[in-house]
């Protein structure tokens, strides 16, 4: 079975091939590596293993933490495909796309970004549309959403006044980005965190920034 460890680490040389070697020892493989980011002298990585059937999961943190300064942040079960091109795949759909674009949104951007849902809704607090949503998603039918129209990025952790309680209970963290100038906004979540990272809100930024380009370009 598959897993997503988020990890802080010090920032120094050989730090990662250390992890590498203690999952390697413990006979776990690494399937793929994503630096989130690096500041202060210390960097968040997503790590995405493979766990053999004869190892429990709290295996794992053993053994990461076997590296010296190594903290486990996060530890969940990971079932999305993975490749080394999600954001470039995406843009390429869309690019295809034509119609149909806010559903390839919500259904695609889950895995770029190793979260649980997607949802695509435009509107107001007060008379919200759901646009699309991928399968995993919550209702937002009657949630009010005071950060809509949304005019920037914009972390949404489960905490917030306006998140409802079993959201609340289930840690659902969030990240919403505008997608057009018409009050289109694409919401990411997860259950039981991690907290979506400043360094994560930027970069489902800038991807639906260059998706709102490509899908007013003509149809390839």
């Amino acid at each position: 079975m598959s897993y997503l460890l988020r990890l802080v680490v010090p920032d120094r040389p050989g730090i990662l091939g250390a992890v590498a070697t203690a999952l390697g020892t413990a006979g776990i493989d690494i399937v793929s590596v994503d630096v989130l980011e690096r500041t202060g002298g210390t960097a968040v990585d997503d790590v995405v293993v493979e766990l053999p059937p004869d190892r429990v999961a709290d295996s794992l943190i053993t053994v990461v933490t076997s590296v010296a300064g190594v903290q486990v942040e996060s530890l969940r079960p990971f079932a999305g495909p993975l490749d080394t091109h999600r954001e470039l795949q995406l843009l390429e759909g869309l690019a295809r796309a034509g119609t149909g674009t806010d559903k390839l949104l919500a259904a695609e951007l889950p895995r770029v970004f190793h979260s649980g849902w997607a949802v695509v809704l435009a509107g107001t607090p007060d008379r919200m549309t759901v646009l699309a949503a991928s399968e995993a998603a919550p209702g937002f039918d009657g949630v009010p959403l005071p950060w809509l129209p949304l005019g920037s990025p914009l972390l949404l952790p489960s905490e917030d006044d306006w998140v409802p309680v079993r959201w609340q209970e289930l840690a659902v963290e969030m990240m919403a980005s505008p997608l057009d100038d018409a009050g289109t906004a694409v919401v990411l979540g997860r259950s039981g965190g991690p907290a979506f990272r400043r360094s994560e809100l930027l970069r489902f930024a800038h991807l639906t920034g260059i998706a709102a380009t490509v899908t007013r370009l003509p149809p390839a």
